[in-house]
């Protein structure tokens, strides 16, 4: 079965918009969650449409305004390091999703969303979908707005803080981060309440 199919066989005469919905950046040490939701239209194929980490960044690029162009609604929502470190990565990443969902500007009838929880308070019918965004053609949709909205996020932070690389690991906690983390400490958008962090100290720069 492909992504297409995967959603088709939920449309029925009760549900006719699905909203595919998953999120970017929940296990970086840095920067935002992201989160986005995508109603594609019936009938539509897009060629090479994948879960956003099995595809190269060019790629990703190329199928973010390709989605953009087709997308009957889309929305990307940012909850900032701040929040994360008020409510933890967990609720951080449902607001994130929930925000989405309700900035779609339409009701989906049925919300698919990445992974094995569905999101608590949302305002319509949801389906947690494990590896969705590798199944289900909207939440692969989803998953490509909210990666590449999050990657052009931490492009610009690497402008601000160009110690640490950020348009290179993205806040992720590659060998090369925890190394300058180790000489710099963090910075003012580590996630201060990860364990990986914290060891780091307050902010230095």
């Amino acid at each position: 079965m492909n992504l297409f199919s995967f959603d088709k066989k939920f449309l029925n005469k009760s549900v006719g918009l699905i909203a595919g919905v998953d999120e970017s950046g929940r296990g970086s040490l840095a920067g935002p969650v992201t989160a986005a939701a995508a109603v594609l239209p019936r009938g539509l194929l897009i060629p090479n449409l994948n879960d956003s980490k099995q595809l190269s960044e060019k790629k990703r690029k190329i199928l973010f305004e390709l989605i953009k162009r087709k997308a009957l609604f889309y929305a990307v929502e940012v909850v900032d390091n701040r929040i994360i470190d008020k409510v933890n990565i967990l609720q951080a990443t449902f607001l994130a999703m929930c925000y989405a969902v309700a900035k779609l500007g339409v009701k989906p009838d049925l919300c698919l969303v990445d992974g094995n929880r569905k999101m608590p308070g949302l305002f319509c019918d949801q389906k947690a979908v494990v590896g969705g965004d590798s199944k289900s053609a909207s939440v692969a949709a989803a998953s490509i707005l909210a990666k590449v909205s999050r990657d052009r996020i931490m492009f610009e932070y690497s402008k601000l803080f160009p110690v640490y690389d950020f348009e290179k690991h993205k806040g992720y906690g590659t060998k090369k981060h925890i190394e300058i983390l180790k000489k710099y400490g963090a910075c003012s958008i580590h996630r201060m309440t990860f364990r990986s962090v914290k060891c780091y100290l307050s902010p230095r720069v």
